[in-house]
C-alpha cells in the first residue's frame, strides 16, 4: 500500500481536536488564513454530527484535514464516516515532545493543545 503525500493546497481547512470525556476542544484554521478559531463541541454524537455538517456546509466539495491524539474510539469512528474528512491520528508522545519544543513551561491545556495539533498537522 502506498502512502499519499498531501500538501496544504489539498485542504480547505486544518483542524486540531483535543478529545475529552465531556467536550472536545477544536481549533480550525482555513487554508490561506492566519486566524485560528477555537470552539468547544460537547462530546455527544448528535452534536459532533451537527458540527461536522456545519464544516461541510462551510467548505462544500472540499477536503478537511483533522489531527487528533486518537487511533481508535467513538470520535475517530464517527469522523471516519465522512468522505470529505481526512484523519491524521497523532501519537500523544509526538505532541508532548512538540509542546516541549515550542513552550518553555511544557504545560498541557486543552485549547492550546487543539491549536498545537492543528499547527503540527499544517506544518508537518
Amino acid at each position: 500500500m502506498t502512502k499519499k503525500t498531501f500538501t496544504e493546497r489539498d485542504f480547505a481547512a486544518f483542524v486540531g481536536i483535543d478529545w475529552a470525556d465531556e467536550r472536545n476542544v477544536v481549533s480550525v484554521r482555513q487554508t490561506g488564513c492566519e486566524k485560528t478559531e477555537l470552539l468547544k463541541v460537547v462530546n455527544r454524537p448528535e452534536l459532533i454530527r451537527e458540527w461536522i455538517t456545519e464544516l461541510r456546509s462551510r467548505f462544500p466539495g472540499q477536503k478537511i484535514a483533522i489531527a487528533l491524539e486518537q487511533f481508535r474510539g467513538s470520535l475517530i469512528y464517527q469522523l471516519m464516516e465522512f468522505d470529505f474528512i481526512v484523519l491524521f491520528p497523532i501519537n500523544p508522545k509526538t505532541i508532548s515532545k512538540y509542546r516541549e519544543a515550542l513552550r518553555s513551561s511544557g504545560a498541557k491545556d486543552d485549547p492550546s493543545d487543539a491549536t498545537l495539533l492543528m499547527h503540527f498537522l499544517q506544518t508537518h
